[in-house]
């Protein structure tokens, strides 16, 4: 990489019509992040001397977008569209002095890599041309414009059109992608000359590729690795495709990390996600945001995990979890629900049907299947029975439940907060707690059973229950009866 870092502009001013969207084009994601994200992450790499981003259309949603990625990034209005040449014309004058390589690229190129740029950014400075192009060998390239080199120096001699090239020149499977690295001098004096003479009444761009070359300027390629990292996206069909390669890429890369991908075909990463060592995920998860999962944590299968720290050795599945974290050898699943600011301690267990939201569960603590834990703080080794709510509401404000250490919590036991239960206290089954409980106490909050004989059969005389009930009656008075016989 060259000692002088470059100037980057980014075009996003499009309006993106064949989106059929609201949202501008540049701001619809793929792996967790927009368009333009991806774009400046891959800028951003090379760690550029300042970086103007040309915004238009819709950029009252565009430039607080650009803000969040880029505080430094600086917006330039084209309150108007005359050109991808008008464009990068207002960035430089935006810009101010410019010297060393400015680079140009698109905002809707997600799959560019900093490797790529730099090579292009690189040949600027090594060859000192005026333009360098980079370039791609499509498998079809119909419809895209030719690179035609010279025959001796291999040059890039011109730019032909799909529609203006000859038979032959539409052989040629080297094709021009809008993305240039211009010595910034030419550059600023080329964009003075272009014009709009032109069926859509433009400034384009590739016009100053025409100047270059006729001026005696040097001009040369760079071909892309992979013609996928040059794909452009101009429909919802193409964002799909994008994002598939994008997908593939970075599961790639993480198993050439020490990830076990079982199924990649049904596995979905975000780019900012993070693994360790010896990871394992299962078919059909999503890993979203900033999750991370530490060494030896297998996630998955059908899990979502959303900003989502998984510990070293915890096993997840099944579960949908979002801004949670899970401690080193928790236990979670299957069908868990954790909420943000669920967070389970090494070795803690959330199992079936549980919900989680803002609560701790201290280490080896366990809340197995069918409950509910929500603004609760539960210790170390306490075991919450089945079917067990947190009542956490009163309809106005959101009160805290403390469970201590070593604590049994009876199956079907409602906790009532503002509540505390002390360490090695126990809750009876089908209790409703709405006082402190103390160390190791048994708390009993329920009424005392009463059987009203004979009340189906008078008041549901003509149901199957009455019917079952008469039978069993019936039974039970014959038995009676032949043991009173017997004793005869």
């Amino acid at each position: 990489m060259s000692a002088r870092p470059p100037v980057v502009v980014v075009l996003a001013a499009g309006e993106g019509k064949r989106m059929r969207s609201a949202t501008p084009k540049v701001l619809h994601e793929l792996a967790g992040r927009s368009m333009l994200g991806h774009v400046l992450a891959a800028t951003e790499g090379l760690r550029p001397a300042r970086t103007a981003v040309v915004v238009g259309h819709g950029r009252d949603q565009v430039t607080p977008h650009l803000a969040q990625l880029d505080a430094e990034a600086l917006p330039v209005v084209q309150a108007e569209q005359h050109g991808t040449g008008h464009a990068a014309r207002l960035a430089l004058e935006a810009l101010g002095d410019t010297d060393g390589t400015v680079l140009v690229v698109p905002g809707d190129a997600p799959l560019l890599t900093t490797q790529t740029l730099a090579r292009l950014v690189e040949r600027r400075e090594e060859s000192g041309a005026a333009v360098v192009l980079l370039t791609t060998v499509l498998p079809d390239p119909t419809g895209y414009g030719r690179v035609v080199r010279g025959p001796d120096t291999g040059e890039v001699d011109r730019i032909v059109e799909h529609k203006d090239a000859t038979e032959e020149e539409r052989g040629i499977a080297e094709c021009a992608v809008s993305v240039y690295a211009f010595d910034a001098g030419y550059l600023a004096a080329a964009l003075t000359k272009l014009t709009t003479d032109n069926a859509q009444g433009e400034e384009y761009l590739t016009d100053v590729v025409a100047m270059a070359r006729a001026d005696g300027h040097g001009m040369q390629a760079v071909v892309a690795p992979d013609h996928a990292e040059t794909l452009g996206v101009n429909d919802r069909v193409q964002l799909a495709a994008a994002g598939r390669v994008l997908n593939d890429r970075l599961l790639e890369g993480w198993m050439r990390a020490g990830v076990t991908v079982v199924d990649p075909a049904t596995t979905w990463v975000d780019a900012d996600v993070t693994c360790e060592e010896d990871v394992t995920i299962q078919p059909f998860t999503l890993l979203r945001g900033s999750t991370h999962l530490a060494r030896d944590a297998e996630v998955g299968p059908s899990c979502t995990l959303v900003d989502t720290s998984v510990g070293a050795g915890a096993r997840v599945l099944n579960t949908h979890a979002k801004g949670a974290q899970i401690g080193p050898r928790a236990n979670v699943g299957p069908w868990t629900y954790l909420r943000p600011g669920a967070d389970l301690a090494e070795a803690a267990k959330a199992g079936a049907y549980v919900e989680i939201k803002n609560s701790t569960v201290g280490p080896g603590a366990k809340v197995p299947h069918l409950s509910y834990i929500g603004d609760a703080e539960i210790g170390e080794h306490s075991n919450i029975g089945a079917a067990t709510v947190v009542v956490n509401y009163d309809g106005v404000r959101k009160h805290v439940t403390r469970v201590g250490a070593y604590v049994r919590i009876g199956s079907d036991t409602m906790l009532v907060a503002p509540v505390e239960v002390g360490d090695g206290a126990y809750t009876a089954a089908g209790s409703v707690i709405t006082g402190d409980v103390p160390p190791g106490a048994m708390a009993v909050a329920r009424g005392k059973q009463r059987n009203v004989e004979g009340w189906v059969e008078r008041r549901r005389s003509d149901t199957p229950s009455a019917e079952a009930a008469r039978k069993a009656r019936e039974r039970a008075a014959s038995r009676e009866a032949e043991g009173e016989t017997g004793e005869g």
